[in-house]
């Protein structure tokens, strides 16, 4: 069984016990070391025992990917998870953030909180004295877009100078793609209809976090952003806590569905991703999630591993 280098292991070292809230909580470094950790545990070819440490999860959004892939990849470290769920704690009783913070931090050993303001979550980390993981927030969803970048690097080998086309919504998934991406030289285009784009300050900053010269571009036409895309990626058109919206987002987003004349427009190899759940026939066609070209459910599975390696690094498992 293969061990960590000290290269990997020095990279990785200056997280150990740092929050991560987004993904420029990282440098490309970082990423790619966490990658190669994450494949080595994939294969088998790495295990990690982190003792009897335990996982807190705050879910006030509902979760099935997120959830199950944080209990199972802290079982794997040798850890347990508690679910901490609002619903039946004084968490959803309105008790203050900096009084939950400073107790589950002499109870847990770190923290994946998936709720919708970034603002919560920031309060969390800065009275914990564990590290706070960005499970989902509003503003961005971090441990998504590492699975999604490992996934499209043992695809392609490589990840530099790729062009990855988001469709859809401008939302948490295509903010925190921008931002790894740009740090990851992955040329990234974002294509949504006039008033859902992506938060204009959020393209400032992966712009500013851009190296090995990849762009960031902004459109509104699906059928220009796909030409010479290596990956073409796509969310649900309403996200959580916007259901009101769903039968007018349903009419404004109806040319933004990804199906194979879309498909056929882009590279000879593109690959589709979606971090689901998927809303088939909606933002995606049956036909095109469950063709040749879908790697969804290798996405999925990543989810784990680059969760794994990170709760690994976080609690000094190196």
């Amino acid at each position: 069984m293969a061990s960590v280098s000290s290269g990997l292991a020095s990279k990785l070292a200056s997280f150990n016990k740092k929050n991560f809230l987004s993904s420029s909580d990282l440098d490309a470094s970082q990423i790619l070391s966490l990658f190669e950790l994450a494949t080595q545990l994939k294969i088998g070819n790495r295990r990690i025992d982190l003792g009897n440490r335990v996982l807190g999860l705050i879910f006030k959004k509902s979760s099935t990917r997120t959830r199950v892939s944080f209990q199972v990849a802290m079982a794997r470290l040798g850890g347990q998870s508690v679910d901490l769920n609002p619903q039946i704690s004084q968490i959803g009783r309105g008790e203050p953030i900096k009084d939950t913070a400073r107790v589950l931090s002499r109870y847990c050993d770190v923290l994946a909180i998936r709720t919708f303001s970034q603002q919560e979550l920031e309060e969390y980390a800065s009275w914990s004295t564990i590290p706070v993981i960005n499970a989902l927030t509003d503003l961005e969803h971090p441990c998504q877009a590492l699975a999604d970048y490992l996934t499209i690097q043992e695809k392609f080998g490589k990840l530099k100078g790729l062009n990855l086309s988001y469709i859809g919504d401008g939302n948490n998934v295509a903010n925190s793609l921008m931002i790894c991406g740009a740090m990851l030289g992955v040329n990234v285009k974002i294509c949504s209809p006039n008033g859902f784009e992506v938060n204009s300050n959020i393209v400032e900053k992966a712009r500013s976090l851009s190296e090995f010269g990849s762009k960031i571009s902004i459109c509104n036409d699906p059928l220009k952003a796909v030409k010479e895309s290596q990956v073409i990626y796509t969310d649900v058109w309403t996200s959580m806590g916007q259901e009101e919206e769903q039968l007018r987002r349903k009419e404004i987003f109806r040319d933004y569905k990804i199906d194979q004349k879309l498909i056929d427009l882009a590279d000879d190899e593109v690959i589709l991703l979606h971090c689901l759940p998927a809303h088939r026939g909606e933002e995606i066609t049956e036909e095109a999630l469950e063709g040749q070209n879908s790697y969804v459910f290798d996405q999925a599975e990543n989810r784990l591993h680059v969760q794994q390696a990170l709760l690994a690094v976080q609690l000094g498992g190196l």
